[in-house]
């Protein structure tokens, strides 16, 4: 279950493969006499987190791409600084699930201390094992302000882009992706799952991994996520940098609070060529939607 980066228009069928498993159903409707097809399920399976021989968090979500999910969860939850912290990554499977083992620096250990928590089969909900209210808020670094930085043709052409890529979701129907764009507009690669913390937490392990030279070249980009945005989403993002953050649905008040908190441009309802802007409109490129 190794992760590989893939290009636009290269999708990763071993990845895509590895989250669907075939069932049959039986299509019928009013009136409709009941047929057996062969169909495609999307995969969902317990999967524990384990740092240092310490087990973190148990989660339920697709085991496609876990070293990416791995790396982007520590890096989230701020329990690692970078991908270097991470020595050594295996997955185990279990007859009950699959275990990712992960070696990290030891002077990550005391943010680990911190930040356990009792996470057992969340897809939906950021705070599942949260034990108090200072917890919810991770303290960060409002990011550099980027006014003028994206087109309005930009955004609307990742969003479409989108929905074209989302492969396992064409196959099963039941998952959320997270793209990344560049500053045109184009996707440079996607992580899917059925959970949306879950897909976002893989794109961001999956950009940590990137070599220092492919990072710097997509800085200038933007994500676009398939679901909602909720504060923990956005507080994702401005962890890992990402300064403007797209969503097909619509963004939570807290979500818009701390994207404005955090220099987060945050746009929602993105359908078409449209889109609504809840925070640091000035982003975007005035003369772009002449």
């Amino acid at each position: 279950m190794t992760s590989t980066i893939t290009s636009n228009d290269q999708p990763d069928t071993t990845t895509v493969s590895a989250g669907h498993t075939p069932y049959t159903v039986w299509r019928t409707g009013a009136g409709k006499p009941m047929l057996a097809e062969d169909d495609q399920i999307a995969r969902e399976v317990p999967v524990a987190l384990e740092f240092n021989g310490i087990s973190h968090a148990t989660l339920l979500l697709t085991p496609a791409n876990l070293e990416d999910f791995a790396v982007g969860f520590a890096y989230t939850e701020g329990i690692i600084r970078n991908a270097r912290d991470v020595y050594d990554l295996e997955i185990v499977e279990r007859p009950q699930g699959l275990v990712v083992e992960v070696t990290i620096a030891s002077a990550c250990l005391n943010e680990l201390k911190l930040r356990r928590r009792n996470l057992a089969g969340r897809t939906g909900c950021g705070l599942c094992g949260i034990e108090s209210l200072d917890e919810v808020q991770r303290q960060l670094d409002p990011l550099p302000p980027q006014p003028g930085r994206y087109t309005t043709q930009a955004i609307a052409k990742a969003v479409e882009q989108l929905r074209s890529m989302q492969a396992l979701h064409q196959t099963t129907g039941a998952t959320h992706a997270a793209g990344w764009a560049n500053s045109a507009g184009d996707i440079e690669y996607v992580r899917e799952d059925v959970g949306r913390h879950n897909a976002l937490d893989k794109l961001i392990g999956h950009r940590l991994r990137l070599s220092p030279q492919e990072t710097a070249a997509n800085d200038a980009g933007f994500a676009v996520i398939s679901s909602r945005a909720s504060f923990e989403m956005v507080q994702k993002a401005a962890s890992a940098g990402i300064s403007t953050l797209v969503a097909v649905s619509a963004p939570t008040s807290y979500a818009i609070d701390m994207a404005n908190q955090l220099n987060v441009m945050l746009a929602g309802f993105a359908r078409g060529s449209l889109f609504t802007v809840y925070s640091h409109h000035e982003y975007l490129d005035s003369g772009s939607a002449s």
